[in-house]
């Protein structure tokens, strides 16, 4: 006798995929009027939280390759939003951090994406958020673990 495969929408992974692009279509929606993608808004949260976080450390955080973040940069730098030193004394970093205008925008942006993210738990109480987080980050450390 054989059995049924459960629905598609009822397995963990299609649903958790489902739920980030529906989040990814809603930050695009708000920071598209601040003329920021997604990885632009990450990269000057993670500088807002580590000023002077490496390429690498910025890429690792915004879920991009270390070439793409390069590419960013140099745009938000262009848009005057991050500065970064031309050339370094020691080592090849070259450590980055905010602007004035980089920090405005920024704040701008967080009061969008924290919109966007109360909308995502609106139907949830406040412990059922709280443990929806604590499954979520078990279920990183799970992955994250089996990589060895």
């Amino acid at each position: 006798m054989s059995q049924e495969s459960p629905r598609l929408e009822s397995k963990i992974g299609y649903q958790l995929k489902h739920l980030q692009s529906l989040l990814r279509a809603h930050m695009d929606d708000v920071l598209r009027p601040l003329e920021l993608s997604i990885p632009q808004y990450a990269c000057l949260e993670l500088l807002q939280r580590t000023p002077g976080a490496s390429n690498s450390d910025l890429a690792r955080g915004a879920f991009v390759t270390r070439q793409a973040m390069n590419t960013l940069l140099r745009g938000l730098q262009d848009r005057g939003l991050v500065t970064r030193p031309e050339t370094v004394d020691t080592g090849r970093s070259r450590p980055t951090t905010l602007t004035p205008a980089g920090e405005d925008l920024l704040a701008q942006a967080v009061v969008r994406v924290e919109e966007v993210e109360a909308l995502m738990v609106s139907g949830l109480d406040p412990q059922a958020r709280r443990r929806l987080g604590e499954a979520l980050d078990r279920c990183i450390d799970s992955f994250e673990g089996a990589k060895g």
